[in-house]
């Protein structure tokens, strides 16, 4: 019998196909389970940089990737070893998994920093593809899932993968008749294709949802899940019902594009729960009176005093985000403490702010960093963070002088960042078994990159540069920094926080380190819930600004972090290089010495109105300045090595507004707006890129965004919003309006940038522009001067957390091949958005001093 099925199945699957799928498809399916492929060890470069490698991407973007079949060669590995296409089957677990000693990263040993999905062959260095067939009988709709990949491109389409085996990512995909073909990157994986009989689904496996709160309101809570339109037309006119405890509410939904998901929000009425505990809600999902799917949500009811969790319209993209917080215990909340608590991987909010006992002299609140894992309190995690220290100060008026931080594991990294990135905000902060910086550390998608002697990759470098808090140490010495690991903890070894003690020991004038014995990673909830470090807490306030005289601070971004107290970095000298002031208040004076700062602000609201303040900087000419009120501000620009009074500079200048760098266009309610007038290969790329990103942004950041094509858009319509444009000039009708005087120009076949031109279908860019009229918002594009400039543009490791991106980087397919050798051009513009040679590299030849 099994000589006759695989005798049935040869007629009609090549030699290639018949290790990834021999049983034809069933008579109407309703799921299917991969359970053989073809594996391959080829490696890629994907990480926290801008730079990516990956040698079968590069083969199926450049048209020379030959059919897998088992046994034949794909190449060869870095030491001049056969890489082959090698069989695999499903283990009892349904996991596609190698046999025998064969690992993801060629049996390298894993470090610290690497998780098992890095393993897995996706996120970094090392691992491989999986290689997949499905003969389907006829063209169909499915959804596909896929456990311990990074992404998947099905029939060429590039789609986002389930890297942390989440197993809520269901991608909506248009099977061929005939044979489709999955290219998934990663191994030890598990695939399903399920087969829906509507077009259009609920899918309620990754709600976000607050918790209803009893004695309270209730009659107004907000909560967001899945819509999945699985069909070639777009959803509009959209209801959602939601029902609870005989409540009802409808709430009007956005359009979702075709074969794609969103995750949306509605309002639900549950002031008729009267109980604690969990509560069935009823959802529906209407169409101009018609009923297209139904589901059910449950929606947990604490009683007073409870740790709950609460939802926020995040400014980032408009969608529905959550905190967690755990109330005060006393009844006298007058004057109270403020505590934010970040999580570690893989670990909720939710959970976070449950792990703490309540304090009777503080609310403790729990940000999400937007997924369990998401963006490492970095980039939008850093946002989330801070939307919610707002949102938390709003709602509890605490003592502006209690506010405290504190976080766990990767969240002891969102501590020690987020405490030197923004010194001001804090009385004190604690990280426990946290890791200090990425470029040591790593976590899933591996280390920053440190160093290079390779002056474009240099220029590369710089992006991230803020995120190095080894070198924001000074940062720390107005705060009290508690240090708490446990000694044999495998997880973040206990070195870290040693190297901490060792690094501020000289400097820091306000430090306590504890080191739990015996302690793992976690060793119950007073890992992070100790109490000597919130007795640490109560004996720290934040000074106010008037008792503050000396200001020593760094930073590497503006647009990130501008301003400790009284004075602020507004522009640098060379973008991205540290700039720190070290400044001293007097009576009538302020002296002091700067490194990197071109524009400075200086608020001189202690020295009152009609006062003669003398300035002296860098030992240069002093300055005298008589205020014109008592809360005057003065402006000081540094011209040919002096600094002179200058007018607060125009809003179109960068600024700590809006400072560049290719990733602060993904911000301000973000839309996504396509290309519609190429040819019908560049058109589908634009679509399929938004899309593919929105894939992504939805599973690391819980994100929603509008995707529209070029001819939807309007500058009154999407006003002071972020866009993120995919095309070029000649194929995106959006680009006239939004890049018509940007000195960089993409079109067919042609990208120009400033003096530079280079031509082919072969190039690709990524690159930010402020958008005229809007003080704050800006583009990024994303696209090529053709098919395959574009596909080498595929890749989004800008949503890795911190990953450096500059402000504009012009590369071609053999990047994708070979590396920074592939990349044109990349660098920064000036303060005044122009392109200035001591700011970028080409061809990798400084134009100018770095």
């Amino acid at each position: 019998m099994q000589k006759l099925l695989a005798s049935l199945a040869l007629s009609f699957l090549s030699t290639s196909q018949l290790w990834a799928q021999t049983t034809p498809e069933p008579v109407r399916p309703t799921a299917y389970t991969f359970t053989r492929g073809l594996v391959a060890l080829t490696g890629s470069r994907y990480g926290r940089e801008a730079i990516y490698t990956d040698p079968l991407a590069y083969r199926l973007y450049s048209g020379t990737l030959t059919a897998p079949a088992e046994g034949a060669a794909f190449g060869t590995d870095d030491q001049g070893r056969a890489i082959t296409w090698m069989a695999v089957a499903a283990d009892s677990l349904g996991r596609l998994r190698l046999r025998g000693n064969n690992r993801g990263n060629g049996g390298a040993p894993a470090g610290p920093g690497v998780v098992a999905g890095s393993l897995r062959g996706g996120i970094g260095g090392g691992g491989g593809y999986t290689y997949l067939t499905y003969p389907s009988s006829r063209e169909q709709m499915a959804l596909l899932t896929i456990k311990g990949n990074s992404n998947v491109y099905v029939n060429g389409e590039l789609h986002m993968g389930d890297a942390y085996n989440m197993g809520y990512l269901h991608i909506p995909v248009k099977l061929r008749k005939g044979i489709n073909e999955l290219y998934v990157r990663g191994i030890m994986i598990t695939a399903t294709l399920d087969f829906p009989n509507k077009p259009t689904l609920l899918s309620t496996d990754d709600p976000t949802l607050p918790s209803i709160r009893l004695g309270e309101s209730n009659n107004a809570l907000q909560g967001a899940l899945v819509v999945i339109n699985a069909s070639t037309k777009p959803l509009t006119d959209l209801q959602l019902v939601s029902k609870l405890a005989g409540k009802s509410q409808t709430t009007t939904l956005p359009d979702i594009p075709p074969l794609s998901s969103r995750k949306v929000a509605f309002g639900f009425d549950g002031s008729g729960v009267t109980e604690k505990g969990p509560h069935s809600t009823e959802l529906s999902l209407i169409q101009k009176g018609k009923m297209l799917d139904a589901g059910r949500i449950t929606v947990e009811a604490v009683p007073p005093g409870a740790s709950y969790s609460q939802t926020f319209v995040s400014r980032i993209d408009g969608s529905l985000q959550y905190y967690a917080v755990t109330p005060q215990s006393s009844v006298n909340t007058a004057s109270s403490a403020l505590f934010l608590s970040m999580h570690g991987a893989g670990v909720e909010a939710s959970g976070q702010a449950r792990a703490y006992k309540a304090k009777d002299w503080g609310n403790l609140v729990a940000a999400t960093n937007r997924r369990p894992r998401g963006f490492n309190w970095e980039d939008w995690g850093r946002i989330d963070a801070l939307e919610v220290l707002a949102i938390a100060r709003n709602q509890f008026k605490p003592n502006p002088q209690h506010i405290y931080l504190t976080g766990h594991s990767m969240g002891g990294h969102g501590t020690w960042f987020l405490g030197a990135t923004y010194p001001d905000k804090w009385a004190a902060i604690a990280p426990c078994a946290g890791y200090p910086t990425l470029k040591e550390y790593g976590s899933a998608d591996g280390v920053i990159p440190d160093t290079s002697s390779n002056p474009l990759e240099q220029m590369l470098l710089r992006s991230g540069n803020q995120s190095d808090v080894l070198k924001l140490t000074a940062n720390y010495k107005p705060l009290g920094v508690y240090i708490f690991h446990g000694d044999a903890d495998r997880t973040v070894p206990v070195t870290y926080a040693r190297q901490m003690r060792k690094l501020l020991g000289q400097s820091q004038p306000d430090m306590s380190y504890y080191e739990y014995p015996g302690g793992s990673h976690w060793f119950g909830d007073h890992s992070v819930d100790w109490k000597p470090l919130f007795d640490f807490f109560k004996w720290h306030q934040i000074s106010a600004d008037s008792a503050v005289n000396a200001i020593d601070f760094t930073t590497a971004n503006p647009g990130i972090s501008s301003a400790y107290r009284w004075a602020s970095i507004e522009q640098q000298t060379q973008p991205l290089l540290y700039s720190r002031i070290q400044l001293t208040r007097q009576r009538s004076s302020i002296t002091g010495t700067t490194s990197n700062v071109s524009l400075l602000k200086l608020a001189l609201n202690e020295f009152g109105a009609k006062t003669l303040v003398t300035i002296t900087l860098d030992g240069t000419s002093a300055l005298t300045y008589t205020t014109a009120s008592a809360q005057d501000t003065v402006f000081l620009h540094r011209e040919s090595g002096q600094w002179v009074q200058t007018k607060q500079p125009d809003t179109w200048q960068k600024g700590p507004h809006r400072n560049g760098t290719f990733k602060d266009a993904f911000n301000n309610r973000m839309v996504f707006v396509y290309g519609t007038k190429g040819t019908k290969d560049e058109n589908d790329w634009n679509i399929q890129k938004a899309r593919y990103d929105a894939e992504t942004w939805l599973y690391r950041g819980n994100g929603a965004v509008d995707i529209i094509a070029d001819t939807e858009f309007s500058m009154t319509s999407y006003a002071d919003r972020g866009v993120v444009l995919f095309g070029n000039a000649t194929n995106n009708a959006a680009w006239q309006a939004l890049l018509a005087d940007c000195p960089i120009q993409v079109e067919r076949n042609r990208i120009k940038a400033g003096s530079q031109q280079w031509q082919g279908d072969d190039l690709g860019a990524y690159f930010v522009w402020p958008i005229k009229g809007s003080k704050t918002a800006s583009v990024a594009v994303i696209g090529g001067t053709g098919l395959k400039g574009m596909k080498a543009a595929s890749a989004n490791q800008y949503f890795a957390g911190a990953s450096g991106f500059p402000d504009f980087m012009i590369f071609g397919l053999d990047m994708v091949r070979d590396g920074s050798k592939g990349v044109r051009m990349a660098g920064f513009y000036n303060n005044n958005w122009q392109l200035a040679p001591e700011h970028y590299v080409v061809n990798g030849q400084m134009r100018g001093s770095n």
